[in-house]
């Protein structure tokens, strides 16, 4: 089929404006890696079929691919024909004419997500521990508690010694059973720095009693640092919010303008049929599955802040999150908000009949298309590992280079 073309600066003017556009790079994920626009999402023309429907829930959305002359495009085009989109065009020139027009490529994956947590930590001066010095609080016995915040899989694989895992979105709920007393000083830390960054000032922005540092650059500096890793650890944070976390988790969403709604505004956004409206359930997989909100997703709220741009591909739409204590969707929701999105938490709705099941999943590509993160498993080079956080520390820059994100940071 002919694919109907659009002009780089109409892709930007739309991303300025934040309307409605799902820019789609139909290449495998390790070659989207090398380099994408920053509101750029992944879908390889052959996951098409496995993926659109999912991560594209309206039909007439306007979605734009590109490739870099594979001959992708005109697959991609017609997979998403057949599955009933309507409103397909390509990017004209493919990702070379994003760049001769004089537009900003990034690296990697989740790079959007990934410069916002670098911009919150220029901006609030986000308080860190290098690896040496939380290695020496633990050697000499230090009232410190240390919360890993990535997904549990990822924990179990190695963590910090001694550590508990406590999802990110799940840390305002649980830290209060974690680190009962306020003089324990709480370590947050990831694989790298995003999401070590981004907890650790959601439980500042949240009021904490405690002190919180971030773990600087997580097990990726750890490991860097010679620092000794554990291995399979099952260690799990229980609930047990911080002191006022509700209401200080719902004052944080406000004040990034979230909005709470009720069954009859969620009913309303549902049948605006113009407009793109994703719903996620924010809580843990053992959670969702013992019963969920009909037409939720779940998507762990952590791992939906640093993973948007997978979760959510079309920039400009709706977000409602759900969660039946509230406060990891504030949470969740204050910090997709500062990114830009049109975010609600929707009130209630779990005294209703409730849908029970396993999240859906979408099956895992090609080991050999997906790219490889360099903070992942126990056997990746500390030179991909440095040149990794010499890319992040990037980012801030390459943000202001570009300047089509529209963040903000409370």
């Amino acid at each position: 089929m002919t694919v109907p073309s659009v002009t780089p600066s109409q892709v930007r003017a739309a991303l300025l404006l934040r309307e409605e556009i799902a820019l789609l790079d139909v290449r495998h994920e390790a070659v989207f890696a090398t380099g994408h626009p920053l509101f750029a999402a992944n879908m390889a023309a052959d996951r098409i079929a496995l993926e659109a429907e999912t991560r594209l829930p309206r039909k007439d959305v306007s979605i734009v691919l590109y490739d870099t002359g594979e001959g992708l495009v005109t697959v991609a085009a017609d997979h998403l024909k057949a599955l009933g989109y309507t409103n397909v065009r390509q990017l004209d020139g493919g990702l070379q004419g994003w760049k001769s027009a004089g537009y900003e490529v990034f690296e990697d994956v989740n790079s959007y997500a990934k410069a916002f947590g670098e911009l919150v930590e220029s901006r609030r001066h986000t308080p860190s521990l290098a690896a040496e010095e939380v290695g020496a609080l633990i050697a000499s016995g230090a009232n410190i508690q240390i919360l890993d915040v990535r997904r549990f899989d990822e924990y179990a694989t190695m963590n910090i010694p001694g550590s508990i895992s406590v999802p990110g979105a799940e840390l305002v709920l649980r830290a209060g059973r974690a680190a009962p007393d306020p003089e324990t000083t709480i370590i947050v830390n990831c694989a790298g720095r995003t999401r070590s960054i981004i907890g650790t000032q959601s439980l500042i922005n949240a009021g904490v009693a405690n002190k919180v540092r971030a773990l600087r650059n997580g097990t990726i500096g750890w490991t860097l640092a010679k620092q000794h890793l554990e291995h399979g650890s099952d260690r799990r944070g229980e609930v047990g919010a911080i002191k006022g976390g509700e209401a200080n988790a719902r004052d944080v969403a406000y004040r990034a303008g979230v909005r709470h709604i009720g069954s009859e505004e969620m009913a309303a956004l549902q049948a605006q049929a113009n407009r793109t409206l994703y719903c996620f359930d924010v809580r843990s997989e053992e959670e969702y599955t013992a019963g969920h909100i009909t037409g939720f997703r779940h998507y762990a709220g952590g791992q939906l802040v640093q993973e948007i741009d997978m979760a959510a591909p079309v920039r400009g739409a709706r977000i409602v999150l759900t969660d039946n204590m509230s406060v990891r969707a504030d949470m969740t929701a204050s910090w997709l908000a500062q990114m830009g999105w049109e975010t609600y938490v929707l009130e209630g709705g779990y005294d209703a009949s409730l849908e029970i099941g396993p999240p859906r999943v979408i099956p895992k590509s090609d080991p050999s298309h997906r790219y490889r993160r360099p903070y992942e498993g126990t056997d990746v080079k500390e030179s991909a590992m440095q040149a990794y956080l010499d890319w992040e520390y990037g980012l801030v820059e390459q943000l202001r280079r570009d300047g089509t994100h529209g963040f903000f940071v409370i």
